[in-house]
């Protein structure tokens, strides 16, 4: 998505009447691409009763959406630019209204993540419309950082909003209405849209949209994700499982030489070639590996170990956003003054120690001692994280690639999640039956198996907070003078949504 703006020209009573009221628009439509990446993960273990889901395909109810969503964003942004972001923005919401009512009624399995999948490419829509419309709705600077501003609190809620209520929702009406709950507010920000948003002019174009493009990366990362679902049921030596992983590799590979020869690619490889960048960009590959597929297994352990409501259940996640929000508040201002570098080495290191707290998990476990402290090490370790990455991949970007470093930014994470929840899923059925083999006369055997299966997993999730150490110590070098001389000027970084 170019964040090159074109000029809109409206008279300025209209202007000076409406733009908050649109941005009230726009961030209600990004509240809920928010907060649908978290909503239903409270919601999932009804669904997965109801639908009879099995344990190795529950996590496509998270990576359907995820994956889809960081699969097609780039191509998202770019017809945003080409098209019109408001009339781009206008098509996500009518299909998001859609996908979602289409997963809310899924009668089994295969509509719940066909809805799924569907929001996820209308999220891409949505998403990067959304972002570019604040930018071309506020011109003046001042009004501008407040815009975006109000915007990264939105962003930065919706995880927590999406966990209350997907509980609430859950307990008091039912899992479905995590999902449909997604259609009238889609119905109300879009006669908002149509009543206050701006109609920009589409920038001209110069080149086609790359389709060989997406299609070769979305279908590469999803021929991988299922191959690493299907290794849950048929073992990872299986034909199946290895003929899909090695398709999804050799997709990937071809996304890469297509991109190489394209006049106009969806990924510019001068954006990740940089080395800061693509050091920030492999770092928000791999932390989302172990953070998506951690709030799946604690919502699991949550209702089915502890016995927690859907509603007790949201609430126990809260330290995660709180945490987050005290460490990022913390690492902004530290950032001028101490580079992003030890921030960030830190920021992984409790995620490492947090990781291996929740892997201690023991039958007859409490919350309290057993869950929160680890919650709150990960959590104060990620604020350091996500700040220091998005500063880095968008530090000093060229304006004309600001908006595509943005949501490569936004790609890498939803698809390391998307992979992470996954490849850990697997990992954690197979757990599971290893100890019923091991421990068939066990008493409450299927309990100790699920937090045995989940503490495997929480090992291996350790595992990669652990490795995206080297990673940021080795390419991550911009040192603090760099952001602080962005602080005098300020300078204002490109939101990653």
């Amino acid at each position: 998505m170019s964040e090159t703006s074109t000029a809109v020209h409206v008279p300025d009573g209209r202007r000076d009447s409406a733009r908050w009221l649109a941005l009230g628009v726009i961030g209600l439509a990004q509240l809920m691409v928010v907060l649908d990446a978290t909503i239903v993960t409270i919601a999932l273990p009804f669904a997965q009763r109801d639908l009879g889901i099995s344990e190795g395909d529950k996590q496509w109810a998270l990576t359907a959406y995820t994956l889809i969503f960081g699969g097609l964003l780039l191509l998202g942004g770019r017809l945003a630019d080409y098209l019109g972001r408001r009339r781009i923005f206008l098509v996500g919401l009518i299909g998001f209204a859609g996908a979602s009512a289409l997963a809310g009624l899924a009668q089994n399995g295969v509509q719940f993540f066909a809805g799924r999948g569907l929001q996820g490419a209308f999220a891409a829509l949505l998403a990067p419309a959304a972002l570019a419309l604040v930018s071309v709705t506020f011109t003046e600077a001042k009004e501008r950082a407040r815009a975006f501003a109000v915007f990264a609190g939105i962003s930065a809620g919706g995880a927590a909003i999406g966990l209350i209520a997907g509980g609430a929702l859950t307990e008091y009406a039912s899992w479905r209405w995590t999902l449909l709950v997604n259609t009238p507010i889609a119905i109300v920000a879009l006669v908002g849209a149509l009543a206050f948003v701006i109609k920009d002019v589409p920038v001209a174009r110069t080149g086609g949209y790359d389709v060989p493009g997406a299609v070769t990366v979305t279908a590469g990362l999803i021929a991988i994700v299922y191959g690493f679902s299907r290794a849950a049921e048929h073992g990872w030596t299986s034909g199946g499982t290895l003929g899909l992983l090695a398709a999804g590799l050799a997709l990937l590979i071809a996304f890469v030489a297509i991109e190489r020869r394209s006049s106009n690619p969806l990924l510019p490889l001068r954006i990740p070639g940089e080395t800061n960048r693509g050091g920030a960009l492999l770092a928000a590959l791999l932390i989302p590996i172990a953070m998506f597929a951690m709030f799946l297994f604690l919502s699991f352990y949550f209702q089915v170990t502890l016995g927690y409501s859907p509603l007790k259940a949201g609430v126990a996640f809260l330290p995660f956003p709180a945490g987050i929000a005290i460490s990022a508040g913390v690492t902004s201002a530290l950032l001028p003054k101490v580079g992003p570098r030890p921030l960030m080495v830190a920021g992984a290191a409790m995620g490492v120690l947090g990781l291996l707290w929740l892997a201690q998990l023991s039958y007859g476990d409490s919350y309290a001692a057993g869950v929160l402290p680890a919650q709150l090490l990960i959590a104060l370790g990620m604020g350091p994280l996500f700040v220091g990455m998005q500063a880095v991949a968008l530090h000093r970007v060229d304006e004309a690639d600001a908006g595509v470093a943005s949501a490569l930014l936004n790609a890498a994470q939803q698809v390391g999640g998307a992979v992470g929840t996954a490849l850990l899923t697997t990992i954690s059925v197979q757990a599971a039956k290893d100890y019923f083999a091991d421990n068939p006369t066990a008493s409450d055997l299927a309990a100790r198996a699920a937090i045995h299966s989940y503490d495997v997993a929480f090992y291996v999730g350790a595992g990669f907070f652990l490795a995206a150490i080297p990673v940021i110590a080795s390419m991550i070098k911009a040192g603090p003078e760099n952001f602080a001389e962005d602080a005098e000027e300020g300078a204002r970084i490109p939101i990653a949504v």
